[in-house]
């Protein structure tokens, strides 16, 4: 399968490289500065002026939104490199290892299941938050703990993924003939193994970016994630709900991001199972 067979992945390939670019270039835009307060002008609907609206502040809201999809792009990435390198280090050594520590990994793996990560996220980020000035002054921001937090509780499904894989790939015939050569161990893991596993070690980060992403939105949401100055998607909906009374609806503060939210998780899950069909193509030709 190519990409031109799976149009819906390219798609969804070149919505996230638009995102991803407006959100870079949102300083050199023709734009309203999204910090930028002009009380004359709150809470105006969307026009040719201001495309989606403005909110409590008159800050024009399409700037804070490419803002806010910036915020979130650059945690789900960090928070997902970070599931990535605990994720591929612990099912390698699980895959590769003896069944003991195999066995120890993985039943260490299934107690963490079992875990209500999203608590567990929100009871962190909460004591963290005590010590937020002393974490500021060794320059740790909230940026950094949230997706290292997040990043170190999403790794489980990697790690189980690339367990699986090593188990399937070290035992065929180019591993044992390395071993027959008396190649180290490590080696062998290192440059025969781990690279074969390319293929569905890209397929589950595009599939740990979006959910770092919703957590990011959620917690945001809460007031536990990004705080005001920063902008995030998850922000804006928070403060998108808290203009919504009975008086007057603002209802573009809650769907403009509500809708650039969906955007970015809905092509993520697209590219992933684009991804899955092209690197996979026997998979691909089971699931027809």
């Amino acid at each position: 399968m190519s990409w031109r067979e799976h149009r819906a992945a390219l798609l969804a390939l070149l919505v996230l490289g638009a995102l991803a670019l407006l959100s870079l270039l949102v300083p050199f835009l023709p734009l309203q500065d999204p910090g930028g307060v002009a009380l004359a002008e709150q809470l105006e609907g969307p026009s040719a002026r201001h495309w989606f609206g403005t909110d409590a502040l008159g800050r024009d809201l399409f700037a804070r939104t490419l803002v806010g999809v910036r915020s979130s792009l650059f945690i789900g990435l960090l928070g997902a490199f970070v599931s990535l390198f605990i994720g591929v280090a612990v099912g390698a050594v699980a895959g590769f290892s003896g069944r003991v520590l195999d066995g120890l990994l993985m039943r260490m793996v299934d107690a963490l299941y079992g875990i209500p990560f999203i608590c567990l996220v929100i009871f962190l980020l909460a004591v963290l938050r005590d010590h937020e000035p002393a974490l500021r002054a060794h320059g740790i921001t909230r940026e950094t703990v949230l997706y290292t937090v997040v990043g170190a509780t999403t790794w489980l499904t990697m790690a189980r993924l690339v367990r699986n894989e090593v188990v399937t790939l070290r035992a065929r015939p180019f591993v044992e003939a390395a071993r027959a050569l008396g190649i180290p161990g490590r080696r062998i893991l290192a440059r025969h193994i781990l690279p074969n596993t390319l293929g569905i070690i890209l397929v589950a980060l595009t599939l740990t970016i979006p959910s770092i992403v919703l957590y990011e939105a959620f917690l945001s949401f809460l007031g536990l994630g990004i705080e005001p100055p920063g902008v995030s998607l998850g922000l804006l909906a928070a403060e998108g709900v808290e203009a919504i009374s009975p008086v007057h609806a603002s209802w573009w503060m809650i769907a403009f991001p509500g809708a650039a939210l969906a955007l970015l998780l809905l092509s993520f899950s697209l590219l992933g199972d684009g991804l899955r069909d092209l690197l996979d193509p026997r998979g691909a030709a089971r699931r027809g």
